[in-house]
C-alpha cells in the first residue's frame, strides 16, 4: 500500500528504516524470510522440543521441531486450499493455544499477512479491523464464532473455526487439517519486505491504525532480541502474554525460534503456577509486563517450593514500570529485570538494559535518575531524543524517543497523513518522552519519563482515550466527559472518567459506570467517575488531561477487577 505515499515521504520511511547507513535491503539476518528460518531449525533440531503448550483445561501438549513443521506445512496447504495466497490477509481471533502458533508459522511460511485481534474488543472494533485490513479468512475459536459470523463484512470469505464445530456450514480446522499434506511446497515464497503483520493498536485518534511489519521486520528484531539475552538453542523461553500483541509474537516465539531454543506457552497467566511452571520446564527467561510484576508481589508465594535454578531473567517492558516497583519485585524474588522498550512500530523492543552489569550497576540504572533506565539500543536500530522540529538534544535534556532501524515499521496501513506527521524527520517519532545518560564506556542509556501522545496504558495494552470520550459523550446530560488515565499499582494505569453534568441534571457516578460497562469492555471502561464544573481545556480548546491526573490518586493501590 505504498501507492498513497508520496516518493519524498517514502525517501524518508526508507531512511528511518536503515542503520548505520545500511538500508532494510541489506538484510542483517541470514534468512529471506520465517519460512527459511523454521525449515532450517526444523532440519537442525528435528526431535527437540520447540513448543509446550498449557492450556487452562486441557493436559501438557508438547510439540519436537520435526512435528511443529509438518503441522504448520498442513496448515499451510489449508490456507492454500481455502483461497489464501501471498499478501491475503489472515485474521485471528482467538486466546492462546498451540494451534495460534502453526496458524501464524503457516501464514508466513505461505507468505500471507496474520491480522491478530482480541476476542476481548468490542464488536465495533473487530468489524472495523476485518473491514480496514480487508481479512480473507477469520481464524476463530468456537465461542466467537457466532458473534464473528454477525459481524463479517463482506471481504471475509471464510471463517475456519476452531476448538468446538459450532457451524457445519463452516470449515473446522482440526477436521480438515489431516487431509493435507506435511510437504509444504511455496509456489511464490515471500521476499524480506513482504508485509507479515498488521498490528492494530491505538492511537490518539478514535479509530486504530495498522502498524504494517514485514518478514525482516520480525526476524530482525528476534535476531536482536535472541543475541541481547544470549539465548541458546538449549534454553527455553515462556509466554503468559496474549499472542495478539507482539510481545507475545515476537519475544517469546519468534525469538527462541531463531535461536533453535523452546518456547511454553500458557493460554493465560496464573499467579500460582507461574513459578511452578519456570521450574518444571526449567525455563531461562520470561517476558512480563509490569502489571504482572505487582499480581507476583501480592500473591505472598512460598517461593522455597519452586527450583528456579534455570531462570536467568525477566523481560519486562510494555507499560510504565516505577523504581519502587521493579526493586520490590528484585528485593522479594532475587530474580534480576531486564527493563526494555519499544513498540509496535519497532516490530516489538528496541533497547534493553544490558545483561553484563553489574549488580551495582544493575540497581544504578533501575533507580539513580528518578526513572527506570529502559536500556542500551540493539545494534538493529538506533535511538536519540529530538525535539519537535527534529533535532538531536543532548545528554539529559527532555525530548521524543526516535528510532531508526531493522525494525521500524513499513508505515501505517492506509494512513498517509499519520505517516506524514510519524516520519517527518526521517526517524520513526515514538511520541513518548525521555532522555539518555551516558555510562562510563559512553553507551547512551534511555528514560521514558511520559507520553507526548494521549494513550492510556492499562497492562501494556494501548487504550484511546478518545474512544472513551465518545461514550462519555453519549450518555443522556452530560456537558462534556473525558477519559483519564491515572497511575494505578496493579496495571501501570487505569481509566478514569472526569464528567460535567448539563446544567440541572442529577447524575450519579455509578450510573456513569453502568452505562459504560453496556458498551465498552472492562478494561476500557472507567473503574472511577468524578464530577466537575469545569473541564480544563488549552487555549485552542483541547482538553488537558494531565491536570486530571492527580485528582485520581486515591485510587492508585486500588486493584480493579470485573463484576461477576
Amino acid at each position: 500500500m505504498t501507492s498513497d505515499l508520496s516518493p519524498e515521504l517514502l525517501q524518508k520511511i526508507n531512511y528511518a528504516r536503515s542503520i548505520d547507513g545500511s538500508p532494510t535491503e541489506d538484510l542483517l539476518v541470514p534468512y529471506r524470510n520465517i519460512g527459511e528460518l523454521l525449515s532450517r531449525q526444523a532440519e537442525d533440531h528435528e526431535g527437540d522440543p520447540f513448543l509446550i503448550y498449557y492450556g487452562d483445561e486441557t493436559p501438557r501438549r508438547e510439540y519436537a521441531y520435526g512435528e511443529f513443521h509438518e503441522e504448520v506445512c498442513r496448515t499451510a496447504n489449508l490456507l492454500r486450499a481455502t483461497g489464501v495466497g501471498r499478501g491475503d490477509r489472515v485474521a485471528v481471533i482467538s486466546p492462546n493455544h498451540a494451534d495460534v502458533v502453526i496458524l501464524y508459522m503457516a501464514a508466513f511460511l505461505l507468505g500471507a499477512v496474520v491480522v491478530p485481534i482480541s476476542a476481548g474488543e468490542d464488536d465495533k472494533r473487530i468489524r472495523y479491523v476485518l473491514e480496514n485490513s480487508g481479512a480473507r479468512l477469520a481464524f476463530v475459536r468456537d465461542h466467537d464464532v457466532e458473534r464473528i459470523a454477525s459481524l463479517r463484512p463482506a471481504g471475509v470469505e471464510t471463517i475456519l473455526q476452531a476448538g468446538q464445530r459450532v457451524r457445519s456450514s463452516f470449515p473446522h480446522f482440526t477436521t480438515e487439517l489431516p487431509r493435507h499434506s506435511s510437504r509444504f511446497i511455496p509456489q511464490d515464497p515471500p521476499g524480506p519486505d513482504d508485509d507479515a503483520l498488521i498490528i492494530y493498536t491505538s492511537g490518539t485518534t478514535g479509530h486504530p491504525k495498522g502498524v504494517v511489519l514485514s518478514q525482516n521486520n520480525l526476524l530482525s528484531d528476534a535476531m536482536g532480541i535472541a543475541e541481547w539475552h544470549h539465548l541458546s538453542d538449549d534454553q527455553r523461553m515462556m509466554c503468559v502474554l496474549p499472542l495478539h500483541h507482539v510481545n507475545g509474537i515476537v519475544v517469546t516465539l519468534l525469538t527462541p525460534l531463531y535461536a533453535g531454543g523452546s518456547v511454553v506457552l500458557n493460554q493465560k497467566f496464573h499467579s500460582a503456577r507461574f513459578f511452578e511452571r519456570i521450574g518444571a520446564e526449567r525455563v531461562s527467561i520470561v517476558s512480563v509486563v509490569p502489571t504482572l510484576l505487582q499480581f507476583l508481589l501480592h500473591s505472598r508465594l512460598d517461593m522455597e517450593a519452586y527450583r528456579l535454578a534455570n531462570l536467568r531473567h525477566v523481560i519486562c517492558g510494555a507499560g510504565p514500570l516505577t523504581v519502587d516497583l521493579a526493586a520490590k519485585f528484585e528485593q522479594t524474588f532475587k530474580i534480576p529485570i531486564m527493563h526494555g522498550y519499544g513498540l509496535s512500530e519497532t516490530t516489538c523492543y528496541s533497547c534493553f538494559l544490558p545483561v553484563d552489569l553489574t549488580p551495582a550497576e544493575h540497581r544504578h540504572w533501575l533507580s539513580k535518575y528518578g526513572f527506570p533506565s529502559i536500556g542500551v539500543p540493539m545494534p538493529i536500530n538506533e535511538m536519540a531524543i529530538h525535539d519537535e522540529k527534529g533535532n538531536e538534544l543532548d545528554e539529559g535534556q527532555r525530548g521524543e524517543i526516535v528510532i531508526r532501524g531493522h525494525n521500524v515499521m513499513k508505515y501505517y496501513f492506509r494512513e498517509p497523513d499519520v505517516n506524514a506527521v510519524t516520519f517527518a524527520h526521517g526517524w520513526f517519532r515514538s511520541g513518548d518522552e525521555g532522555f539518555f545518560r551516558f555510562d562510563d564506556q559512553g553507551r547512551r542509556f534511555f528514560f521514558i519519563t511520559g507520553r507526548i501522545k494521549e494513550l492510556i496504558i492499562r497492562g501494556g495494552a494501548n487504550i484511546s482515550p478518545f474512544e472513551i470520550d465518545e461514550v462519555l459523550m453519549n450518555i443522556p446530560g452530560v456537558a462534556a466527559g473525558i477519559a483519564v488515565g491515572f497511575e494505578n499499582e496493579w496495571y501501570g494505569e487505569e481509566v478514569g472518567a472526569y464528567v460535567k453534568p448539563m446544567d440541572g441534571m442529577d447524575l450519579k457516578p455509578e450510573d456513569i459506570l453502568a452505562y459504560c460497562r453496556k458498551v465498552l469492555p472492562f478494561a476500557k471502561s472507567p473503574k472511577v467517575v468524578l464530577l466537575g464544573a469545569d473541564v480544563p481545556v488549552t487555549s485552542t480548546g483541547k482538553y488537558q488531561r494531565s491536570k486530571l491526573r492527580d485528582l485520581f490518586a486515591a485510587w492508585k493501590a486500588v486493584q480493579f477487577t470485573e463484576p461477576r
